[in-house]
Parts: structure tokens; C-alpha cells; sequence
């Protein structure tokens, strides 16, 4: 049985498979790459403003933090009170290329011991 990848949030990503990447935007004036996407204007502010640009975020980085999630956040956190919590990872991936660090869910099964700041993940879109 084929599994069907369903991206978290429309239009965060593109490609697919071992294809599948980030998108994020970068200003034309002053080359700053911004994820979440930006669709208004530079958030940085030194720059004049230029148009943003969407453009794929590169799958090479180093893990440069993580953590666990042991328990249920409190409100106004959402979930379904009648399943059972499962702990995760969240780790912070390094994009050098970028020069920006993105947040993210690790995938079940992978859990703070697996993990060592500045190792590179394998297998998993940064």
C-alpha cells in the first residue's frame, strides 16, 4: 500500500516524494529569505523593499536545537481531549543557504535521544 503524503498547511510546500521542500519568499532588494512565507512586505527592516519572491528552501541543514513535548499543552492549545497524548520531538533545522532556522515536528518514532545538535538529519525535509 502507497503512502499519501498530505501536506500540514496549504501551500507551505512543493514538489513531491523525495522532491518535497519548504516554500518560502525572498526580497529582491535585499535577498532575505523569510519562512513562514511573506506575502506583504520585507520584514526586514533595514531594506527599502523589493518584491517577494517564492522560492523552494534548500533540504541541507544541522540540527541547530530540539526538545521533547511530554505532556498536553493547556488551552487555548486545541486537541481532542478523548485521544491519548503521544509525546514528540521538535527540532530546530539550520539552513545555511538561507541563513535561517526553521521549526518543525520530528516524524513518529524519533525522540530527543536520537537526536545531537549538529548532526544533519537523514531522510527528512529540513
Amino acid at each position: 500500500m502507497a503512502r499519501t503524503r498530505t501536506p500540514a498547511v496549504s501551500g507551505w510546500f512543493t514538489g513531491d516524494g523525495d522532491d518535497l521542500r519548504l516554500l518560502g519568499t525572498r526580497c529582491s532588494a535585499c535577498r532575505s529569505v523569510f519562512f513562514p512565507r511573506e506575502e506583504i512586505h520585507c520584514r526586514n527592516p533595514g531594506c527599502p523593499g523589493g518584491d517577494l519572491v517564492e522560492v523552494p528552501l534548500s533540504r541541507e541543514g544541522r540540527i541547530w536545537s530540539y526538545t521533547d513535548s511530554r505532556y498536553r499543552p493547556p488551552s487555548p492549545y486545541v486537541s481532542d481531549r478523548e485521544l491519548s497524548w503521544e509525546p514528540y520531538a521538535l527540532i530546530a533545522v539550520e539552513l545555511p543557504a538561507e541563513r535561517l532556522v526553521v521549526l518543525g515536528q520530528a516524524v513518529p518514532g524519533i525522540t530527543v535521544d536520537d537526536l545531537a545538535v549538529g548532526m544533519q538529519p537523514q531522510g527528512v525535509t529540513a
